[in-house]
């Protein structure tokens, strides 16, 4: 059961100054900031191994201005990628938050590269929907799980320590909000009590969820969900029986491209590079470069709740550069076909309509008339034999909405004033990403993660050694 609980009489065994919960790429990162600004810390994670919602993405951090970028000659700042943000959300996010966020990104990736070895790229070759420079950054793989294990690397060269299968059901507080530990589940039914000076949240939002998702996102309730399903509103529940403030829980990741029944990721690069998505009558229903989140409910709305993403061997060896592609190919999900003929009948699609649909799109690459759903096709070749097709379905990804946290990650009361000694980031925090579905710029989860884990840790660290 998941409770705040009174403080007086509880005795902690152990006791460390800096205790993160959750091990995934907010925690991690936590951990590395307060280690490095020179406070111990201890990271508890419930599941056997760190992997969390970071572990299901394609690891993409976005970051302006870093020497990275520096080094492929692209120009970007944090104004530039404030205006992204921004736009994208339609100027529903906190504007300081936001420009704290984007400040802080090109140092956190530079500092995650350069002194910790966490091996990071910078993606080239395609822009996700929103982003007007190339600003992602990941590992070679586009793996997620590639990530948290760079991450976690560089935890233990730090010497940080943290302890798997630790389920937090439990923190312990004074009246005034201070925390003072938490009680942890092991797998055998034991429990231990381990207190702390600093408590960072880091365990997600709340996507794992059905109540929750009821209740804050009920356009999605019964939608699939591509996401941890340890990620069930511990960090939720926690702050607003402490009173903390929560915001825009509404707002929420989707993707309008998971291969079914697989249940794997397939990139939105192939969208975005010139491929497009049909219903099951064989026509586009949507714009597909508003962006993968709002592709999730334009998804689930066409007949059967599926679509189909065509595209061709180019795009197809684009594909290739991402693990969960190649997972795609080999799990048998990827449909290909020498003739557009062949391929309909493969995907039992009408062939007359995808023919009309893919000469549609062919005269508009070549400028000849005007999307009817503000598409612009123009710049990115036509698709070309042999083509490829995947099917695939819509999913509620990450909660983006979450406890109300200021630029130095404090978690927030009610009010508006810091809580005494809590800190959060990630999911478990207020993005930016503002009030719905549609407001998600691509890495966002990743881009709260990262850069308010190292916030947090920072702070967490400053406290304790400021004597609380």
């Amino acid at each position: 059961m998941t409770r705040v609980l009174p403080s007086a009489g509880i005795e902690f065994p152990l006791s460390v100054p800096v205790l993160v919960i959750g091990a995934g790429a907010c925690g991690l990162t936590a951990a590395l900031a307060a280690r490095d600004a020179g406070a111990d810390v201890l990271v508890l994670e419930r599941d056997p191994s760190p992997s969390g919602s970071t572990a299901m993405s394609s690891g993409m951090i976005p970051a302006a201005g870093t020497a990275l970028q520096a080094a492929r000659g692209v120009e970007d700042t944090p104004e530039i990628m404030v205006a992204d943000v921004q736009a994208k959300a339609h100027g529903e996010n906190d504007p300081a938050m936001v420009a704290a966020i984007c400040a802080a990104s090109g140092p956190t990736v530079d500092w995650l590269v350069q002194k910790h070895h966490v091996p990071l790229t910078l993606v080239e070759g395609f822009l996700y929907p929103g982003h007007s420079k190339a600003r992602m950054h990941a590992p070679v793989s586009r793996s997620g799980a590639d990530l948290v294990a760079g991450l976690l690397a560089a935890a233990n060269a730090a010497g940080i320590d943290i302890v798997c299968d630790a389920t937090v059901t439990t923190l312990y507080a004074d009246p005034d909000g201070r925390l003072r530990g938490v009680l942890l589940n092991r797998p055998d039914g034991s429990v231990e009590q381990i207190g702390c000076e600093a408590l960072v949240l880091a365990c997600s939002g709340f996507g794992g969820n059905a109540d929750l998702v009821s209740r804050y996102i009920p356009e999605l309730t019964g939608a699939q969900y591509y996401g941890h399903t340890g990620n069930r509103g511990d960090a939720l529940v926690w702050g607003e029986a402490l009173g903390a403030g929560v915001k825009n829980l509404g707002a929420y990741q989707g993707h309008g491209s998971v291969a079914m029944p697989h249940a794997i990721l397939i990139t939105w690069a192939l969208m975005m590079e010139g491929g497009f998505q049909v219903n099951a009558e064989g026509r586009r229903f949507s714009c597909e470069h508003d962006g993968y989140s709002e592709q999730a409910m334009r998804v689930i709305a066409q007949p059967d709740g599926v679509a189909w993403n065509i595209y061709d061997e180019r795009l197809h060896r684009l594909g290739l550069d991402f693990e969960d592609y190649r997972e795609a190919v080999n799990g048998g999900a990827v449909k290909s076909a020498d003739s557009l003929q062949a391929l309909a009948a493969v995907c039992g699609l009408p062939v007359d309509v995808l023919a009309e649909t893919l000469a549609e799109a062919t005269a508009l690459a070549a400028g000849q008339g005007e999307d009817r759903f503000g598409r612009d096709f123009t710049g990115k070749q036509a698709l070309k034999a042999p083509f490829y097709a995947v099917k695939v379905t819509g999913a509620l990804f990450h909660t983006q909405g979450g406890l109300t946290v200021d630029t130095q990650a404090r978690v927030l009361r009610q009010d508006g004033k810091p809580m005494p000694n809590l800190f959060a980031g990630g999911g478990a925090a207020c993005g930016i990403s503002g009030r719905g579905r549609d407001g998600y710029l691509s890495g966002n989860g990743l881009l709260a993660a990262t850069v308010l884990g190292a916030k947090a840790g920072r702070s967490a660290a400053a406290l304790v050694q400021q004597g609380g």
